[in-house]
């Protein structure tokens, strides 16, 4: 649960609650069914897991908590207006049980359990339904190693699973290598080896298989290696160097100088293998990291597994969001199905922020700075590339499909008779009044429309009067545009908040009389964006500032930023560089440079005789300009 919520609640009393316990639906609020209302009423302020029902009696929605009674309750005592989804769900609930645990990390068990169990519509949900593979050394004589999809319990041991196919691969490229591991399918009983069964097969001839299915392997050697390539697999090859550079010290003391080699070819290519995985600090050991980052209706959830200085798995996971579930809770329960997928035992849990919750088996850290800190931004890179792929291959397969979608979000959020297709933002520039300028940008399905573009000099306005002039270009812009039959836009975003709304809507609505919806952008103390507001009165509307809807507007918002103080700037330059020589006619760019060039400023030129300048230009010229600068000079 989140902070806002528990404070929300903490202001109710018991005697408040039952009164304000309502239900929403169609936007009205309805009292509670009775029996519904006692059992939020009578819920126990411990952790628990707690499941809502619809009226067929199937569970729509189960939920953990830290405190049920406070959880459960803010469902149905807070104003759900912004969160079409929470709106919905909360209509819909007809009946709850819930389950009281020992912890909160009882509460993250349980909750993964019967998700997996149950699959609600509303909880969130992993998108990514693959069958990871696993690396398996057989339990049998003579173990055989390879990646299978299917786990099955008879003794055999898996690793994994491996996210990435080609890393498993490389993995098992390394221990065929290094230690001629059969791959034939026999059934190598030592009674049927005995018996002569079976004949070496050309993995023998290229010496990729050392002969076990005659017996020219003993098992007992076989096994050795087996044990060696454990330590691969779990990761661990700092161990086995160090066991392997004992070995071949001890060889070599013993003369036996081509068993040395063989070891000193193993420690190369293992050398070779840790070379191209990704090294961080020697002395983390045993770690998980996790970071998330949220894009409308989905959460994308990075996980970096990290042992003895080296991270051995990195994947990043896609879940559905179909609530209002806070990323902490999002987050508590991508670690609790991620730990018991990949079968971590890691004692230590990186994460980017606190989540609340406790993880059996494991200590939480929030790094601030060091080589842990950069272990959680590498995370937080990780899973912002990943979001970032993901959307250009939206773009690339359908690129009308995601501006679609988002415009579609825009409208659904501020209730618009129709798709916003074409939306257009002003803003004003100047310094103390002068070189006052104002922009117009216009995106065209999402995108900017830089054609359509439009700079503005304020004209009828004296001083630094921002409204005044957002007047005056609203007024010029669509005046025009009406005069001129062109297209209108669906929506204007005004770059401020409610006075800049009112301005723009007393001309669009109340000179002009056109029906153009009007929301507004208004920033923090430290002139950040912070809220999207909309309607008159104007009204907050609340969406998340990760939203690509937020990120939309203010993309628009930096744009005509952007364009509006560079033409402030590109005006202000060249009044900077303007000279008296401008104003006088008959004098061209080229007469400018070349007087400036040899007399270096107007105030030499003006001390100049009447014969140096001609000396430059010419008597005729000379005359025009030596005449003129007296007048000026005389003024």
């Amino acid at each position: 649960m989140s902070q806002q919520e528990e404070e929300y609640i903490n202001e109710e009393n018991d005697n408040e609650t039952q009164d304000e316990l309502s239900i929403e639906q169609k936007g009205e609020h309805k009292p509670l069914p009775s029996r519904l209302k006692q059992i939020v009423l009578s819920l126990p302020e411990s952790p628990g897991v707690y499941q809502y029902f619809n009226k067929e009696g199937v569970i729509i929605y189960v939920g953990k908590a830290v405190n049920l009674k406070r959880r459960v309750s803010s469902y149905f005592n807070k104003n759900h207006q912004h969160n079409l989804k929470t709106r919905i769900l909360v209509s819909q609930i007809c009946d709850l049980k819930y389950v009281v645990v020992n912890s909160e990390q009882d509460a993250l068990l349980l909750e993964n359990a019967l998700i997996k169990k149950h699959q609600p519509k509303y909880n969130i949900l992993l998108k990514d339904s693959k069958t990871y593979p696993w690396i398996v050394i057989k339990n049998e004589h003579y173990p055989r190693i390879f990646y299978t999809r299917q786990l099955i319990h008879d003794g055999s041991q898996y690793f994994g699973p491996y996210t990435y196919l080609p890393a498993m691969k490389t993995v098992l490229e390394l221990v065929h290598s290094l230690y001629k591991i059969r791959t034939c399918s026999y059934n190598l009983d030592p009674l049927k080896i005995h018996n002569s069964n079976y004949k070496v097969c050309l993995q023998y001839h290229i010496k990729k298989c050392q002969g076990c299915c005659e017996g020219r392997q003993k098992e007992e050697e076989y096994n050795k290696n087996i044990e060696e390539i454990k330590y691969i697999l779990k990761g661990d090859l700092d161990y086995l160097e160090q066991y392997l550079e004992k070995e071949m010290m001890a060889a070599a003391e013993d003369l036996r100088f081509e068993e040395a080699q063989e070891i000193k070819n193993k420690l190369e290519q293992i050398g070779n293998f840790k070379s191209r995985s990704t090294i961080v600090s020697p002395t983390l050991h045993n770690i998980d990291v996790f970071a998330i980052d949220i894009d409308d209706d989905n959460a994308f959830i990075n996980y970096l597994k990290v042992v003895h200085g080296t991270i051995n798995q990195a994947y990043t996971f896609e879940y559905k969001i179909k609530g209002d579930d806070e990323k902490e809770e999002i987050l508590a329960t991508a670690i609790t199905e991620m730990r018991e997928r990949f079968k971590s035992v890691s004692k230590e849990i990186l994460l980017p922020f606190e989540i609340g919750y406790k993880i059996e088996g494991a200590e939480i850290t929030v790094p601030q700075r060091g080589d842990k800190k950069k272990l959680t931004d590498l995370s937080m890179q990780n899973v912002k590339q990943y979001r970032f792929d993901r959307l250009k291959r939206m773009e690339k397969f359908n690129p009308e499909q995601r501006a679609v979608k988002l415009l579609t979000d825009i409208k659904n959020e501020l209730h618009l008779k129709e798709l916003p297709v074409q939306i257009e933002c002003f803003d004003n520039s100047n310094i103390s009044g002068t070189d006052a300028v104002a922009a117009c940008v216009v995106f065209r399905m999402g995108k900017p429309s830089k054609k359509d573009y439009r700079k503005y000099n304020i004209k009828t306005v004296v001083g630094p009067d921002d409204y005044a002039s957002m007047q005056e270009v609203v007024r010029r812009r669509y005046t025009r545009m009406v005069n001129e039959g062109e297209q209108l836009p669906n929506l204007i975003v005004a770059d401020g908040g409610v006075g800049q709304i009112e301005v723009i809507r007393q001309v669009v609505e109340d000179e002009l009389h056109l029906n153009i919806p009007i929301a507004g952008l208004a920033k923090d103390d430290r002139h950040r964006t912070n809220e999207l507001l909309f309607g008159f009165p104007p009204l907050v509307i609340g969406m998340s500032k990760d939203s690509q809807v937020f990120r939309l507007l203010g993309h628009l918002q930096d744009e005509v930023h952007r364009f509006a103080i560079t033409f402030h700037r590109d005006k202000r330059s060249k009044r900077q560089v303007h000279s008296a020589l401008d104003d006088i006619n008959g004098i061209g760019e080229k007469t400018k440079e070349l007087l400036l060039k040899t007399f270096k400023s107007i105030k030499r030129l003006k001390e100049q005789p009447l014969e140096e300048i001609e000396k430059v230009v010419g008597p005729s010229k000379a005359k025009i300009i030596y005449d003129a600068l007296i007048e000026k000079k005389e003024d």
